[in-house]
């Protein structure tokens, strides 16, 4: 959004996708994409972001999740920013906000942005909340006929489709392909089941950003990850949820009751329930995407 407003914009990230996305395509000419090796230890990954900050002079410099840096290395470099410094604030585990002063980490911002989630320092005097944000505007979306055939199926078949997420670790993606396996036996002649990697992988369908198909999809079957949540809710796409293990982010509380699994049985039920048993509400056309209001604030705080 903000490359779209004009902005020049430099992203820095290890994401362990990042080498296998097209961002800059994606983003545009008004992006540059600094990838760092998500397997770098601690000391080499300080290092990237010091060198890359040193040779930075941004206008503004906003931050996502963790005010200390991927490794810590904000508590020595932010001193040097003389930029507005905005903190993108999302929910974090509270025993790592204790452990790690989190709360002087983040009074060194200018701003704090509050994504459409709660968060610990939420109050704070320089927050401001958004709605959740999305990749994607819902004009940007395929309707339900392009998706599905963007997806592979035929545009005569009326089959019900479930889409099963593979990302996340390692392990998970294997998980996500034996998902998919139990599925497709289940539900063979009766619905459709296809799984959608971000980076290509045998036996997935490369989708990346997913949010552009969803309007194609019945269930959505994955984990409750930022962005699998709040685009399953968007788009009103029924979805099917285990809550992953992370170190910072807490999928359980993110998830909804209906929306958790906790074993493969209970998760095979639940979607041959949405499948084949249940007409939905009707999907919304559009939402409110707080990317907007984001950029909006981050724009003032560069003034």
């Amino acid at each position: 959004m903000a490359v779209a407003r004009g902005h020049a914009v430099d992203l820095l990230t290890n994401s362990p996708f990042a080498p296998g996305l097209p961002l800059e395509s994606w983003l545009g000419p008004g992006a540059t994409v600094h990838r760092v090796d998500a397997r770098l230890d601690k000391a080499a990954t300080v290092a990237a972001v010091g060198a890359w900050l040193a040779e930075s002079t941004p206008d503004v410099l906003v931050v996502d999740t963790f005010p200390r840096g991927l490794a810590g290395e904000l508590v020595t470099l932010l001193p040097t920013v003389r930029a507005p410094r905005v903190l993108v604030h999302r929910d974090l585990n509270p025993v790592y906000v204790e452990r790690f002063d989190v709360a002087r980490a983040v009074d060194a911002f200018d701003l704090l942005v509050v994504p459409g989630e709660d968060a610990p320092f939420a109050h704070h005097p320089r927050a401001v909340r958004t709605a959740p944000w999305l990749l994607l505007d819902a004009d940007a979306l395929l309707s339900q006929v392009e998706a599905r055939r963007r997806l592979g199926l035929d545009d005569g078949d009326s089959s019900p489709l479930a889409v099963v997420m593979g990302c996340g670790r390692p392990e998970e993606v294997a998980e996500a392909g034996e998902t998919v396996a139990r599925l497709r036996a289940l539900l063979a002649g009766r619905a459709a089941v296809l799984w959608l990697v971000p980076t290509p992988h045998e036996g997935g369908r490369t989708v990346w950003p997913a949010l552009e198909v969803l309007r194609g999809v019945d269930v959505l079957v994955g984990a409750g990850g930022y962005n699998t949540v709040q685009e399953a809710r968007a788009t009103g796409t029924p979805l099917v949820a285990w809550a992953r293990p992370r170190l910072y982010d807490r999928q359980a509380l993110r998830l909804r009751e209906e929306e958790r699994v906790g074993d493969a049985a209970e998760l095979e039920a639940k979607v041959t329930s949405l499948l084949l048993h249940q007409a939905g509400p009707a999907r919304p056309s559009a939402w409110v995407n707080g990317v907007h209001a984001a950029v909006e604030a981050i724009e003032r705080v560069a003034r």
